[in-house]
């Protein structure tokens, strides 16, 4: 009996070290430290007014709608959509009756036009650039005006390709949804306000005789703020990742504007070639391909930028204890393993949009320098190794940020 006394007693008073560390890791039963309001501050006294000098910008660039050519321009065409009811070989010659059927011939239904159910003959070389068209194939026809029931006034242009494409989109939609649910309806309202940046602001400022590059880094600046805070909310986490975000830009964009001048790149390539010959005005070429690089880098940015804030934060959240020196090397790790492959996703990306024209190098028979030095290859070479840059600086950028505000932010319980 004596023997319990003592154990008795120790029970009755082991608790009263209890509250002293209830204090030191109380996080979730109390008020927050008061020093998660101050970097909540700190963080916004550093974004909002680069958020406000982004939409002061884009409204001092907004583009007059009467500025921007109409689509028409340097076309003059009109698409008129048809169907393919009959295919068969014929002579390339109209009105011939003999001779080798060289040249393919399309019996064509308009589906609207001028002459809606009306029926025109086409005739195209059998040649291993024409498409391959079989009965039933949905296509465009470009009418150039004149006779409309005249086969020369139409020309095939391409197929139909809204019904699968819709398709298409309704499935990636199912898809974002079914895994993501809330979070995928964040981020297809980020989707759809980028597609709302890019084609209500940036496309027709360019056109509208804006500088490309400053339209380029206002749209892209806006789509940041915007696509971030939409699909993971408004916290210091995400403002963590929107300044990583916004300062690996600011890098990329420098590098960009550096190494288009000491490499001379024009930005003439055959796209730009033809945009210029169908506004019949001058554009900054350079300028345009310098706005490609910073809004191209972006998507691929704000994923190497938010994994290494939620794996910061992640952190935070497994062991309280660690500190910013910890948490940033722990960070550093994963971000490491991420860099690597989003680097390869960023080359492979560019590499892929530029394949025809490495093909059509590679058939010329000329050196790797002289291919990779080309106008062609070169502006996608700096646009790969400026973006990796870039995204390279992210990892340890942002991880430094999320660590210092991590430390200083509540823990979630």
């Amino acid at each position: 009996m004596t023997s319990r006394g003592p154990t008795s007693h120790r029970r009755r008073i082991e608790p009263t070290p209890r509250p002293s560390h209830g204090h030191g890791h109380g996080h979730g039963h109390g008020p927050a430290d008061p020093a998660t309001r101050t970097v909540r501050v700190l963080l916004a006294v550093l974004l909002v007014p680069l958020a406000l000098v982004a939409v002061a910008g884009v409204a001092l660039t907004w583009p007059d709608r009467q500025q921007v050519p109409t689509t028409d321009v340097g076309f003059g065409q009109q698409p008129v959509r048809g169907e393919v009811t009959e295919t068969s070989m014929s002579p390339c010659s109209v009105g011939a009756t003999s001779g080798r059927a060289d040249c393919t011939a399309l019996t064509i239904r308009l589906t609207d036009g001028d002459l809606p159910g009306s029926t025109i003959r086409q005739v195209l070389p059998d040649e291993p650039s024409t498409p391959e068209f079989a009965a039933g194939d949905d296509i465009v026809l470009a009418y150039t005006g004149g006779d409309p029931t005249a086969p020369g006034s139409y020309q095939i242009v391409d197929f139909q390709r809204g019904l699968p494409m819709v398709w298409l989109l309704a499935l990636f939609v199912a898809a974002v949804l079914l895994l993501g649910r809330w979070k995928g309806v964040a981020s297809l309202a980020a989707l759809g306000f980028s597609f709302a940046v890019l084609l209500g602001y940036v496309v027709p400022a360019i056109l509208a005789g804006s500088s490309p590059l400053l339209v380029g880094v206002l749209g892209a600046a806006v789509i940041m703020f915007g696509t971030l805070y939409l699909s993971h909310g408004l916290s210091a986490r995400t403002s963590t990742a929107v300044l990583g975000t916004l300062l690996s830009l600011a890098l990329i964009g420098a590098l960009g504007v550096a190494f288009a001048a000491a490499t001379r790149l024009t930005g003439l390539d055959t796209g730009t070639q033809n945009l210029i010959g169908v506004l019949g005005t001058g554009i900054d070429a350079r300028g345009l391909l310098l706005a490609g690089v910073v809004i191209g880098a972006l998507g691929v940015l704000d994923d190497v930028t938010v994994t290494q804030t939620s794996a910061v934060w992640e952190l935070r959240r497994a062991n309280p204890s660690l500190g910013t020196g910890q948490l940033y090397r722990a960070a550093l790790r994963i971000g490491r393993d991420h860099i690597a492959s989003a680097v390869n996703t960023l080359a492979l990306a560019y590499a892929g949009a530029a394949l025809p024209v490495l093909l059509l190098f590679s058939l010329s028979g000329q050196s790797f320098g002289t291919l990779v030095t080309a106008q062609d290859v070169a502006q996608e070479v700096v646009r790969t190794l400026v973006g990796s840059i870039g995204l390279v600086a992210a990892v340890p950028v942002t991880t430094i940020i999320a660590a210092v505000v991590a430390r200083r932010d509540a823990v979630p319980a």
